[in-house]
């Protein structure tokens, strides 16, 4: 009997540990990690964080400015969707290294339900796999705040009303394709794989896009890349605006994965996020030159 006693103590101890496992949650079942917005680096241009208005909601936005006194011509840019990092704040680093040094103001607005903008977030209100009408209007809502921001940035910037450029990507792509369509105040549109996820499968949403496009009367740049899911809302986007009188190319890249994270869905849609940036940037670089000199 005492030589037996440690044997029972010994399975008495495994049998804890092993009660005690199983009562950790697996791997897979460990929340995930809390996204994180980049960071700036040393190096990036230093901005300003302001509020301004739409109707009843306070909007953020950022503000980024070169060297001097000004007044600077200005890009506008409109963020894709960040699903799951709605509330984070995006300043948008990548955009600002690219036009800040070389002369352009920067404004970057937040619109409703992102950062720290009122207003229910894009995920609140529209479901995974809505893109009827209700979807297209709550775009059209994100447009009217980058149009608020514009007019709000003329009055309190030191920006050049009549060299305003904007620029989009993604649903920022559509948000600049219908904000374009109602503003009076730009020179010049960029539009990066506007709406190329939702192209093909939302009816309300192309309708929509084609209608505004009709009414740019400004020059225009379609961006895509040739194995996003579609190239066609760009070519469709910039063919309806120059139909109607306005400058319009399209520039179709090689296709382009992103070497870490790869959509197989739609693998060249990550070109215009700031892992393909090098691929692009002097296009834009040239275009805003050409437009606001």
């Amino acid at each position: 009997m005492p030589r037996a006693f440690p044997a029972v103590f010994a399975l008495l101890i495994v049998g804890m540990m092993l009660s005690a496992a199983a009562q950790q949650p697996p791997a897979a079942q460990q929340p995930p990690a809390q996204p994180q917005a980049p960071q700036p680096r040393p190096d990036d241009p230093p901005h300003e964080t302001f509020f301004y208005k739409n109707g009843t909601l306070e909007l953020e936005a950022y503000f980024f400015k070169p060297t001097g006194a000004g007044p600077f011509p200005l890009v506008v840019y409109n963020h894709g969707s960040r699903a799951n990092q709605e509330r984070l704040e995006w300043p948008v680093y990548f955009i600002a290294r690219l036009v800040v040094p070389a002369g352009y103001a920067l404004l970057v607005p937040e619109r409703r339900g992102y950062g720290k903008s009122q207003g229910a977030t894009f995920t609140e209100e529209i479901g995974p796999d809505e893109r009827g009408q209700r979807f297209v209007d709550r775009l059209a809502l994100e447009a009217a705040d980058v149009n608020a921001a514009v007019d709000y940035a003329k009055k309190t910037f030191p920006i050049d009303p009549k060299r305003i450029v904007m620029q989009g990507y993604s649903f920022g792509g559509i948000v600049t394709t219908l904000a374009a369509a109602k503003s009076t105040s730009l020179r010049a549109i960029v539009n990066q794989a506007p709406g190329a996820l939702n192209w093909d499968k939302s009816p309300e949403l192309r309708t929509e896009l084609i209608a505004a496009a009709k009414k740019i009367r400004v020059p225009m740049i379609c961006m895509a890349a040739e194995n996003d899911l579609t190239t066609e809302s760009a070519r469709v986007i910039c063919a309806t605006a120059k139909a109607a009188g306005a400058a319009a190319e399209v520039k179709i890249y090689t296709p382009f994965t992103h070497p870490t994270n790869p959509n197989p869905r739609a693998p060249g849609h990550a070109l215009f996020a700031p892992i393909g940036v090098d691929i692009w940037k002097q296009d834009l670089l040239d275009f805003l030159a050409k437009q606001t000199r």
